[in-house]
């Protein structure tokens, strides 16, 4: 396709953003609980993501949560559609001239989040350096006419299985759509905007998707550094028959799918590792049209308001208003595209009033300057007469009043009342409706289709509506890896902004204090301890990438508080002379005792442990080889530590064994013997721990239960869980063994896509509980003078 690679350090981070558009978290946990989306599920159980409410702001319009996120720029636009100051007419925002016109202020504001990388089918670019499917850059038609013969034929091969889908999903799609459209007019709806739903529906929750997923597969390949990718099926589906309807709930299956491809893809990437992200930039309401309710649309309304009209019966029925349904398809691109579906033109008005009411919001701009008693007459009047349930004004201060048929209201300080104390986001709505209703571009009046205690309208022709305050609405989510550092922020859920900083912090774009530390503190009950031993292979991982960043994240999400870690390189070449014992300690916020068994002038390589609580180093030291022919080997070494855990101290012994039977018994002899687990210091509570190079059948695993418990056996009812290989684990060679009364209580090796190729290992985790009435042994206190801490308490910094 004559498309560049990525030219960077595959060390360094990637990121892949998937937003739903226009699903609620409401609507995200029906349809996890019916099945519908089973990736996102197991995303969920097994891949360590949690998933975060996020406030959209307002408006809840695409729009402008994708210029909080891309600029960091609220309430850019004031909705979907309005009056453009500069050419005086009404713009909607899927038009490329409308979108370019904005985003073209936005880049003077803020810095663009999607630089050197790529989007999909938004609202704006993002300052992405190659656009696809957007307004302002439609379809794939340069890349395809740039690409010979041969290179499009590769990557419909490459990509087979999307094509596949699409040549089966299209027809399947299509005949929904028909019997869709059969029932649509059932119901008497509009014959022709029946008919133009039918290839709307196909192409966008089909086709559009199928070259959004192969196109972020090619770029994630080619190593761009953030890839933006907007799924639009469902968010056109809930426009049209309702966010909650079954035709809106089959294109999640799609979704769900796309996901997964696009997960995959990242997870196997040859150039960077890739987080990611998926979120939904705002919710739907079920709603009924105001046309529908009235018999006319909100413009008639508010001309007869404005002839001095007070009946309902002076309009004939007009004109049904705008849609949304058919604009997207136009996204695939081409002069053809554009004139067969054409939607509403925004050419010069020829009418002295203008009235934007694309969805739940509607902005009125009356001929001339409307005096503050027109203004409050036209506002009463809509409410009281028309039907109308919010209506705002604003002096030429920028104080606002609004009417509604209980009463009036002065805002924002009666914003809680407008929409409900109990709305989830009401702290925030007072700040962001008055942004909106003095956006420079609002009207002199502002119609809202919603307030606590009424029932949702919109001004546009569908069922499914976005944009206003509604909690459906403003409710979206974020699925993200657990361990991703999120800014402080004075409240439990996001917005776009803090979605924004945190992923221009894990580009390495920003730096801020993260609210969320590496490790989370767990609550665990009294006495209860976490620990995990894992073989780390130099942070080489299955895949061949190099990352000691990668192995601290799967150590973070284990949520351990002592860390045994085997096989770290320290000034080596071959991992680019990385200290990894610090930079694992360093992400983990833990401190850390490093022994090295191989010492080459400046190159070491060696076990660590390491811990959030106070310790102190007992003994670290190289266990003896075997004499004789053959000696030769790797050296093999334990590192021992004293841990104090409120006030007394347990034992905890890190080890790595040799490959070799007769090394591995003489080492065990004499991990057993005097100067180890025999010593008087040994005594109490003690944790011996490592990669073995045994299996539990092993003399070398008899001799360690003779004096030891196996965590693994002594777990009732628990299967024991191989480590080795990390891929598909097939022997049991790393343990944790126990004495001194220590209990285990839970086991568990990670089954995540990260654990399985971060290392040649999966870690071992094992949950612990400490003896009761354990041997008070204040050797530690007087050493490092560090406070009793209860484990899990406090993250060292």
């Amino acid at each position: 396709m004559k498309l560049p690679d990525s030219a960077v350090d595959s060390t360094r981070p990637g990121l892949v953003m998937i937003q739903v558009d226009g699903l609620s978290r409401p609507e995200l946990a029906l349809a996890l609980e019916r099945g519908e989306m089973p990736f996102l599920k197991r995303l969920l159980r097994r891949e360590s993501c949690k998933l975060h409410t996020m406030y959209s702001g307002l408006p809840a319009a695409t729009p402008a949560v994708q210029a909080e996120l891309f600029y960091g720029v609220r309430t850019a636009v004031p909705a979907f559609s309005f009056r453009s100051s500069g050419s005086g007419k009404l713009v909607r925002m899927y038009e490329p001239e409308a979108a370019e016109q904005v985003e073209a202020r936005l880049e003077q504001e803020g810095e663009p989040l999607l630089a050197q990388g790529s989007a999909y089918s938004d609202n704006f670019t993002g300052g992405a350096a190659e656009a696809h499917f957007c307004p302002a850059a439609l379809g794939w038609g340069p890349s395809i006419r740039a690409a010979n013969p041969n290179a499009t034929f590769l990557l419909l091969i490459t990509n087979l299985y999307s094509l596949v889908r699409i040549l089966v999903l299209l027809p399947v799609e299509l005949v929904l759509a028909l019997v869709d459209f059969g029932r649509g007019l059932a119901k008497g709806r509009n014959f022709l905007k029946e008919l133009k739903f039918v290839p709307t529906r196909v192409a966008i929750c089909i086709l559009l998707r199928e070259l959004c997923v192969i196109g972020g597969r090619i770029d994630i390949n080619r190593g761009l550094p953030i890839i933006h990718i907007n799924l639009l099926g469902y968010d056109e589906q809930s426009h049209r028959r309702g966010p909650a309807s079954r035709f809106a709930h089959w294109t999640l299956k799609g979704i769900d799918d796309a996901i997964a491809r696009l997960w995959r893809a990242a997870h196997s990437a040859p150039g960077r590792h890739y987080d990611v992200w998926i979120y939904s930039d705002h919710g739907q309401h079920h709603a009924s049209s105001y046309h529908k309710l009235q018999g006319y649309s909100v413009k008639e309304a508010v001309d007869l308001v404005l002839a001095g009209l007070e009946t309902r019966s002076g309009p004939a029925p007009g004109g049904a208003p705008e849609t949304v349904e058919t604009h997207r398809v136009r996204l695939l691109g081409g002069g053809r595209f554009q004139r067969l579906f054409s939607v509403f033109q925004s050419g010069p008005d020829s009418e002295e009033l203008q009235v934007a009411s694309l969805g739940p919001v509607a902005f009125v701009y009356p001929p001339g300057d409307l005096g503050a008693t027109q203004r409050v007459f036209l506002a009463s009047e809509l409410v009281r007469a028309h039907g109308v349930p919010v209506a705002i004004t604003r002096d030429q201060k920028g104080a606002l009043r609004a009417w509604t048929a209980t009463g009036e209201f002065a805002l924002p300080r009666d914003t809680a009342s407008l929409f409900g104390r109990s709305h989830p986001f009401v702290a925030e709505l007072p700040d962001d409706l008055a942004r909106l209703c003095n956006h420079p571009e609002a009207g002199e009046l502002v119609l809202l289709g919603w307030h606590a205690g009424a029932k949702p309208i919109t001004f546009a022709e569908e069922n499914g509506s976005h944009a206003g305050a509604t909690p459906q609405e403003t409710t979206a989510f974020a699925l993200l890896p657990s361990d991703t550092l999120l800014p402080d922020r004075p409240r439990d859920y996001l917005r776009p902004l803090d979605l924004r900083e945190a992923a221009l912090q894990h580009l390495g774009r920003r730096s801020f204090a993260p609210r969320n530390k590496r490790i989370q503190v767990v609550e665990k009950p009294s006495r209860q301890l976490r620990i995990v031993t894992y073989n780390v292979h130099s942070c080489i991982g299955m895949d061949g990438k190099l990352s000691a960043r990668r192995i601290a994240r799967v150590i973070a999400r284990t949520q351990p508080d002592i860390v045994a870690l085997q096989e770290l390189d320290v000034g080596r070449s071959r991992s680019g002379h990385e200290n990894q014992a610090q930079v694992i300690a360093h992400y983990l916020t833990m401190e850390h005792h490093f022994h090295p068994v191989i010492h080459v002038e400046n190159e070491q390589y060696g076990d660590a442990i390491l811990s959030h609580l106070p310790m102190r180093l007992v003994k670290a030291a190289c266990l003896p080889p075997v004499p004789g022919p053959g000696s030769r080997r790797e050296p093999r070494g334990a590192v021992w530590v004293a841990v104090e855990v409120m006030g007394t101290e347990i034992q905890v012994i890190n080890t790595h064994l040799g490959l070799w039977p007769g090394e591995r018994l003489r080492q065990v002899q004499e991990l057993l013997g005097r100067n180890w687990l025999g010593h008087p210091d040994c005594q109490g509570p003690v944790i011996l721990c490592g990669d073995f190079n045994a299996t539990p059948g092993s003399a070398v695993c008899r001799m360690l239960r003779a004096r030891l418990d196996d965590a693994q056996i002594e777990l009732a009812s628990h299967r024991p869980r191989n480590t080795f290989s990390s891929n598909i684990p097939a022997a049991r060679i790393d343990h944790i063994f126990l004495g001194g009364g220590v209990e285990v209580t839970a086991i568990d090796t990670p089954q995540s896509q990260l654990a399985r190729l971060a290392s040649d290992h999966r870690p071992l985790v094992a949950t612990l509980k400490l003896p009761v009435a354990m041997p008070d042994t204040s050797a530690m206190s007087s050493t490092s003078g560090a406070p009793a801490q209860e484990p899990g308490s406090k993250v060292a910094s």
